[in-house]
């Protein structure tokens, strides 16, 4: 009988390994994929317009 609780107890700990190296694989893919399509040119910069909640435009000082 002991030798079915330790073989348990190993099958459950491999499965708890496994869980845990496939989740540090889909973390390693979340970090290292792009998660938008990526031109194949970078956009060219374009000036920015603030705007207060009022609606008409800030002035910045610069």
């Amino acid at each position: 009988m002991a030798g079915d609780v330790g073989s348990g107890a190993v099958r459950e700990l491999l499965l708890v390994f496994a869980v845990a190296v496939a989740g540090l694989l889909l973390a390693m893919v979340a970090v290292f994929t792009p998660w938008h399509a990526s031109p194949d040119e970078a956009a060219p910069a374009a000036p920015v317009e603030l705007h207060s909640p009022t609606g008409g435009p800030t002035a910045i000082a610069g």
